[in-house]
């Protein structure tokens, strides 16, 4: 995006203050038009940078990340091993090391959400429990707008969320629930091949309670899959709410925050 000199001294000082953003327009010849096909209409207007993300949080959604990936990775190895290549078991990259790496990952995983679970109390307003989940009737009201907006038919009512909206707070209501099934059925898992040890009495009623190692290894399975969506999509989300609504959907994840217009309403505003 280009900006005005103001708008790149406000990236480099974000506590500057509001900051007018002016763009060049869109021409049918021009590359970003080709790019997309249906020109977004340029950033203009002054717009002020807010700090949403506190470092701890930021931090946590990374490891986080990074623990996902390698669950998925060495989770296929376990279920499926040399699905990517014929190594023997007793290379460096063999099923001991994947279950090693799956089994700390996981536990890494637990240590992330348990400080998310602290920084939905200890967290700024866009960081607490009503701004991540759609608790709140306003929000549910807004849900639908927001799928219409995502579908690309927004209504001329269209709410505007400085945190998260409705949409991401469903999303991200599923991923903590996908989560904790995946964790809950991978300690029971684990457990297993530790039946004197006390985690087991922990996880044994979880294996129970759903019917035996094979339904929880099928639900075990199932998350995955629910993550392996969920990750290109969330990009995708990100990536387009840069490109659409200039919020800095990406970068936000780094620095902890973004630009908003000073002159729009938004919901959660006064929250």
């Amino acid at each position: 995006m280009t900006t005005s000199s103001s708008a790149g001294d406000a990236a480099l000082h974000p506590h500057a203050g509001p900051q007018r953003i002016v763009e060049p327009p869109v021409t049918p010849r021009s590359p970003r038009s080709r790019l997309l096909q249906h020109p977004v209409p340029p950033a203009k207007g002054e717009y002020e940078w807010m700090y949403l993300w506190q470092f701890p949080l930021r931090l946590m959604h990374w490891i986080a990340a990074l623990s996902i990936v390698l669950l998925i990775v060495t989770g296929w190895w376990i279920g499926r091993p040399f699905f990517m290549g014929t190594a023997q078991s007793t290379s460096a990259f063999g099923t001991q090391w994947a279950r090693l790496i799956h089994f700390r990952a996981g536990m890494v995983l637990v240590v992330t959400a348990l400080v998310r679970i602290y920084w939905l109390v200890a967290g700024n307003r866009f960081e607490r429990f009503k701004a991540l989940f759609p608790v709140r009737p306003r929000d549910l009201r807004n849900l639908f707008k927001q799928m219409r907006f995502y579908l690309f038919m927004p209504p001329k009512d269209m709410p505007s969320y400085i945190g998260h909206n409705p949409m991401a707070q469903l999303s991200y209501t599923l991923v903590y629930l996908a989560a904790a099934l995946m964790v809950l059925t991978g300690f029971a898992l684990y457990t297993t091949t530790h039946p004197n040890g006390w985690m087991y009495g922990v996880f044994y009623p979880v294996t129970t309670l759903l019917g035996g190692l094979q339904s929880v290894r099928l639900l075990h399975h199932i998350a995955t899959w629910f993550f392996v969506i969920f990750i290109p999509v969330h990009v995708y989300l990100a990536m387009r709410a840069d490109v659409i609504e200039r919020g800095g959907g990406v970068s936000q994840m780094i620095n902890g925050g973004k630009f908003v217009p000073i002159d729009e309403d938004f919901a959660d505003a006064e929250d």
